[in-house]
């Protein structure tokens, strides 16, 4: 059977503000939902451990965030993640990363991960992730001393995303920019419409309407 890692966030706020924050539940969820339709296996992780802050939890009309958040084995993973320093990396086929603004404040900086990331990269591993999700591909610096992203194509949450939602001046830093400046290639579309870019091994949704269609996309390259 395959299987995922999915690293979340351990940062429960927006940037350094008050506001509870953490992992945006659609944009996990919806990617849960996708690997259960095709029996393919998932851990979740952190870089601490423990309970994940999630956000996005109580969206009356969306039926699928509804059910896997009613899931008690989900339930489980969630509030007893793995600390990411115990993963073997060995044991997973893909890693995807779920977007919210709390990753911007630890996953996109923290170097062991990337490292962790790295190697599984260069072993044949797929990464995948979604909106704010792509952050944590900036401190992934391959053995040859490049960044993964230096020859990617990228796309994820948007300035004017940003600025429509509301979160342009609390955000830690622009992600747009940040991508364009590393990456080989960022793109996006109009606001709130879907956008995946597969460039190979790596996989990147620019926003919540894009998360079921990077699951759907990570399910096909798990299965070549």
């Amino acid at each position: 059977m395959k299987k995922v890692l999915i690293p979340v966030t351990n940062h429960a706020t927006l940037g350094s503000t008050d506001q509870a924050n953490g992992t945006y539940a659609p944009e996990l969820t919806h990617v849960v939902h996708v690997l259960n339709a095709h029996n393919i296996a998932f851990d979740i992780a952190s870089i601490n451990g423990g309970k994940a802050p999630l956000y996005g939890t109580d969206i009356a009309e969306d039926v699928v965030n509804n059910q896997i958040l009613g899931d008690e084995s989900f339930q489980t993973q969630v509030n007893n993640t793995a600390p990411l320093s115990q993963v073997n990396m060995d044991e997973y086929d893909a890693i995807f990363y779920p977007g919210g603004f709390g990753l911007l404040s630890d996953l996109a900086s923290n170097e062991e991960v990337g490292t962790l990331a790295a190697r599984h990269y260069e072993s044949g591993g797929i990464i995948a992730a979604v909106c704010h999700g792509p952050a944590a591909l900036l401190p992934i610096t391959l053995s040859s001393g490049e960044p993964l992203l230096a020859s990617k194509s990228v796309t994820a949450f948007t300035r004017e995303e940003e600025v429509d939602f509301g979160t342009i001046n609390d955000i830690p830093f622009l992600l747009e920019e940040a991508l364009a400046r590393k990456a080989a290639k960022y793109s996006k579309v109009q606001p709130w419409n879907e956008l995946v870019i597969v460039d190979e091994r790596v996989i990147t949704g620019q926003n919540p309407a894009s998360a079921h269609a990077v699951g759907e996309a990570l399910v096909k390259q798990l299965a070549k």
